[in-house]
């Protein structure tokens, strides 16, 4: 089969008729069983032209900016930028890669907290003036470094201070001196930003926010600034109910605060809300040890007629490759077993799953219900769009050989987003579609 992305030409596999993302992953898993057993990933480009589609029918009136460091994956960013996002970059190196995809400079936002002064020098050289600033040293070096710099102001959130243990962002307190120093410094703040995490389930955060927000813009008013860009920032995660909820919560605050008439334009920063659906990850057990719980839960080395098996598997992937996110305090969510020979109902066990390095740290599932697995088995997991595939530099180990990904979509899709009225011309310009299974 083909279907691997190269550098310079990226192949999709064009699913016709019935033919489902399972049987890509049966075919490419029965290929690894005659060869090495390798992992490896499949891409459902659909997904994004879906997830795309929806953000466009729930909230039309706010421009999504795609956060690179979700995934960083070239083909992404192609496709994403043919369907007309933005992108935040964090670094250098997201600059030069959108840039590279033909991204307009203006359609950039260089955000990141503690940016190195050489990576805001590059923004400057290459027409990124749209820039996230949360304290006066950041906005003392951006005048330094970049005379030219348009700045968003980057407002703290108590929903973002309760979920991290460091506070970013600048406080409403501390926000007119901030405004006060940059026009002392001949800076230009056209906006404010803030965010709300994805896992805060009180949505009157967005209520404060904005409030916040507003009370910036009048600030900067005062002194003269020209205040147009909201941004509502990231914490989508991915599913329509929340994305919903998200835009019930906002609406009518945007009216209130920011209405059409005002002139500002509001956008958002989705991420993992585009890519976490797109791409499945398939891994090999490579080993398995049995162990037995007694009352208290602790590990026990002999197993007894009356114990009841809690199984350890060891896959060929972890925490230093294909799942880094999960040192940054993601959760991998239990896998699929891959379809067997026996159909028959199988009893489920407690099982844990580890990466291949022996490392404590290296632990992907604590606890799951599985069937008796044995080395040679396969696990797919779902929904590992934004858990460090795509990130260029998820692998610790620069030798390391990555998964190959195995780019596909669906004729459906494919008319359907040309249906939505988004064009889809140049989408094909680095692309060479081919029949899948040809």
């Amino acid at each position: 089969m083909k279907g691997l992305a190269d550098e310079l030409n990226h192949t999709i596999e064009l699913l016709e008729g019935g033919t489902t993302l399972e049987d890509v992953i049966d075919g490419h898993v029965y290929e690894q069983a005659l060869a090495e057993k390798s992992v490896f990933v499949v891409s459902d480009l659909g997904s994004l032209m879906r997830q795309h589609v929806q953000w466009q029918l729930t909230m039309p009136q706010i421009r999504p900016y795609y956060q690179v460091q979700s995934n960083s994956s070239p083909v992404v960013i192609e496709v994403l930028a043919s369907l007309g996002l933005g992108f935040v970059c964090a670094n250098k190196a997201e600059v030069s890669l959108v840039l590279e995809h033909g991204v307009p400079p203006e359609n950039i936002i260089f955000s990141g907290v503690c940016k190195q002064l050489s990576h805001i020098k590059h923004a400057a050289k290459n027409g990124v003036d749209l820039l996230v600033c949360d304290s006066e040293t950041e906005l003392c070096k951006i005048a330094r470094s970049h005379p030219n710099a348009r700045l968003l102001v980057q407002v703290t959130t108590w929903a973002q201070a309760a979920e991290t243990s460091m506070e970013f962002g600048c406080s409403l307190k501390s926000c007119r001196r901030l405004l006060e120093t940059a026009k002392d410094l001949g800076v230009q703040v056209v906006g404010v930003t803030f965010h709300i995490p994805s896992s805060c389930k009180d949505l009157q955060a967005y209520t404060h926010a904005l409030s916040d927000a507003r009370c910036v813009f009048d600030m900067g008013a005062e002194l003269g600034f020209n205040m147009s860009i909201l941004d509502i920032g990231g914490g989508f995660s991915g599913s329509e109910f929340q994305l919903k909820q998200v835009h019930t919560a906002v609406t009518l605050l945007l009216d209130a605060y920011f209405p059409t008439l005002s002139g500002v334009q509001v956008i958002a920063q989705p991420g993992s809300y585009y890519v976490s659906s797109a791409f499945t990850l398939a891994v090999n057990v490579i080993g398995k040890k049995v162990v037995a719980r007694d009352w208290n839960g602790l590990a026990q080395d002999e197993l007894t007629p009356d114990d009841e098996p809690e199984f350890l598997y060891y896959l060929n992937d972890g925490v230093y490759g294909s799942f880094s996110s999960k040192l940054l305090g993601s959760t991998i969510p239990a896998p699929a077993v891959h379809k067997r020979g026996s159909t028959a109902e199988e009893p489920v066990f407690s099982s844990s799953l580890w990466g291949p390095s022996c490392d404590s740290l290296d632990q992907l599932v604590d606890h799951c219900l599985l069937p008796e697995l044995s080395p040679g088995d396969w696990l797919v997991f779902n929904n590992m769009g934004a858990a460090g595939l795509g990130d260029l530099s998820s692998f610790s180990d620069p030798s390391a050989i990555r998964p190959p990904v195995y780019y596909t979509v669906s004729t459906a899709d494919w008319y359907n987003i040309q249906e939505a009225g988004i064009a889809v011309d140049n989408i094909m310009k680095n692309f060479s579609m081919v029949l899948y299974g040809a």
